[in-house]
């Protein structure tokens, strides 16, 4: 298999909650939900950068898309990692999502290996860094 990621699809529990969150709150471009008028089918999609995309899609329909029960949520399973160019960017992200509404699980601040970093979940508690 080549690396080829093109999607990052993110289960939630209240799709418009997410919507407003990524698009009015963090300021992700978007065209908003999409689907509605099919079961299942209502997500909404962010360009994150050329290639990339990021989609919101409700737990549920995730759950029957793939065939598998919805689960309990597990923040610590994964995380998605947002890297810019200095500390003072990354205390103004910190700030932005906290604003939107995100939950800061670890505030920004210097690490073992000599970068500088921190994370906060969204309303969903998907860990971004």
């Amino acid at each position: 298999m080549k690396p080829r990621v093109t999607l990052i699809t993110l289960g939630v529990d209240d799709l418009e909650r997410s919507l407003r969150f990524y698009r009015d709150g963090l300021g992700l471009p978007t065209q908003g939900i999409v689907g509605e008028q099919f079961e299942h089918g209502a997500v909404a999609f962010f360009d994150l950068q050329p290639g990339l995309k990021l989609a919101i899609w409700p737990r549920a329909s995730l759950a029957h898309d793939t065939g598998l029960p919805v689960s309990v949520r597990s923040p610590a399973g994964s995380s998605l990692a947002h890297n810019v160019g200095s500390q003072a960017e990354a205390d103004a992200v910190m700030q932005q999502a906290a604003a939107a509404g995100a939950t800061i699980v670890k505030p920004a601040q210097p690490t073992f290996w000599g970068g500088y970093a921190g994370y906060f979940a969204d309303p969903d508690g998907h860990l971004w860094e």
